[in-house]
Parts: structure tokens; sequence; C-alpha cells
């Protein structure tokens, strides 16, 4: 597992209070929202918010590529990849 994922995982954790969970307990490909984890829009906002302290990223909560963003660890890891090269 690579450290930006393990980071991830490790924050929405932490931000969300998800104590009964571990971080090698969420699979990388699942899905954060209603399935997988079962977060809900409040913790995307929580999450949003987390993304623009830790790695100054801001995203457009009503945008439907922000949904692809927040669909996986993958596609967070992916998305903060991306930022970082920019």
């Amino acid at each position: 597992m690579s450290n930006l994922k393990t980071e991830l995982k490790q924050m929405i954790i932490e931000i969300l209070d998800l104590e009964d969970i571990e971080v090698d307990e969420i699979v990388d490909s699942e899905p954060l929202f209603v399935e997988g984890l079962g977060l809900d829009s409040i913790d995307a906002l929580e999450i949003g918010l987390a993304l623009n302290k830790n790695y100054g990223i801001k995203l457009k909560s009503d945008s439907e590529e922000t949904r692809q963003h927040f669909a996986s660890i993958n596609a967070l890891a992916a998305l903060v990849e991306s930022h970082r090269a920019e």
C-alpha cells in the first residue's frame, strides 16, 4: 500500500472519528460513499476541508468531477498526485 493511500485513509479516519475502523480495513478500490464506508455528504464536506488544509486542493462541492475524485481511495490518491505534479 502506498504511503499516500495510507495517509489519506488515516486522515479520513481521524477527521470523521471512525473509531471502529482501521486503515487496513479500507479497501483502496471500494466506494467511500453509500456502499463501502457508507459516508454521506457531510463527511464529503469534512474530507474536502481536510484536502484543502493538508494538500491545498480546492474542490467545487456541486461538481461531477468532485464526485469522481471522492469515489474511492484510489481516486483521492490520483487527485492528490495530480495536484502535486502541477
